[in-house]
C-alpha cells in the first residue's frame, strides 16, 4: 500500500479498533492524529507510535461536541497544512430495550456515533475537496445492515452512518475524495469482552467462522481504503464479520 506521507485523524483512537487503525496507518508512514475523549488514551497511543518509530500527535476532544470539533480541526489545519486521511472510528453504547431506553441514552449514542461524523467530515471533507485529495472511512457495524435487539440507538447510529457515507461519497467524488465504509461484526475489544459466556457463545453460533475478529483485521481493511491504491472506490460498505451479515 502506498502513501506518500499523508496526515490523517483518526477518532476514538485510544483503544480497540481505533488503536489498532492508528498503528497500522503508522506504520505505513503516515503522521497520524490520535483523537480521543480521553487524554491519557490518546496520548499513549500517540507516544507508543512515536516510541514505534512512527509520526503521531495526540488530540483530545469530545467528539459530540460540534463546536469544540470545528476548533480543533480549525488548529490542525492551521499546524499540520493538510489532513489527507480521516477515519471516524469514535462510538460508544447504551444498550437497552426501546421500551425502557431514556431519550438521554438515545440523544449520546446519536450524537457520539453518528453527528460526530457529520462535524469532522464537513470540518476536515471541504479541505480535502478543495486540495483535490482525501479517503474518508467511517466505521459502522453490521448491526447498522441487520439490526439488533436491544440497540436500536446503536443500530440507528450506524445506519445513518452509511446513508451519510453513500451521500458524501457522490458530493465529494468530483474532488477526488472518496468516502467508505468497514462495518465490522464481533470483534475481541473492551466492548466485546464485557459480555458474558452465554452471550459470546450464541453470538459466535451465528457467525459462520464461528469465532470473534481481531481489531487487526478490520484495520487492514481500513488502511488498505485509506491508501493510494483504493484510489477508485468509493460510496462502499465493507463487512468485516465472519460471514455474519452475508
Amino acid at each position: 500500500m502506498t502513501f506518500n506521507q499523508r496526515k490523517a485523524v483518526v477518532t476514538g483512537a485510544g483503544r480497540g479498533i481505533g488503536k489498532a487503525i492508528a498503528e497500522a496507518l503508522a506504520r505505513h508512514g503516515v503522521k497520524v492524529i490520535c483523537v480521543s475523549k480521553s487524554e491519557s488514551s490518546c496520548g499513549a497511543v500517540a507516544d507508543a507510535i512515536v516510541a514505534a518509530g512512527g509520526a503521531a500527535r495526540a488530540l483530545a476532544v469530545d467528539v459530540a461536541d460540534g463546536a469544540a470539533v470545528a476548533k480543533a480541526a480549525e488548529q490542525l489545519l492551521a499546524e499540520e497544512g493538510k489532513i489527507d486521511i480521516l477515519v471516524n472510528n469514535a462510538g460508544i453504547t447504551r444498550d437497552g430495550l426501546l421500551a425502557r431506553m431514556s431519550e438521554d441514552d438515545w440523544n449520546a449514542v446519536i450524537q457520539t456515533n453518528l453527528t460526530s461524523c457529520f462535524h469532522w467530515t464537513k470540518a476536515i471533507g471541504w479541505p480535502m475537496c478543495r486540495a483535490r485529495y482525501g479517503r474518508i472511512v467511517n466505521i459502522a457495524s453490521v448491526v447498522g445492515l441487520v439490526g439488533n435487539a436491544g440497540q436500536a440507538n446503536y443500530a440507528a447510529a450506524k445506519g445513518g452512518m452509511i446513508a451519510f457515507t453513500k451521500s458524501v461519497a457522490k458530493e465529494f467524488a468530483r474532488r477526488n475524495v472518496t468516502a467508505n465504509v468497514v462495518a465490522p461484526g464481533f470483534i475481541r475489544t473492551d466492548m466485546t469482552s464485557g459480555l458474558s459466556e452465554d452471550v459470546q457463545k450464541a453470538a459466535q453460533s451465528v457467525i459462520p467462522m464461528q469465532r470473534f475478529g481481531e481489531a487487526s483485521d478490520v484495520a487492514a481493511l481500513a488502511a488498505f481504503l485509506c491508501s493510494e491504491e483504493a484510489g477508485y472506490i468509493t460510496g462502499q460498505v465493507f463487512t468485516v464479520d465472519g460471514g455474519m451479515a452475508m
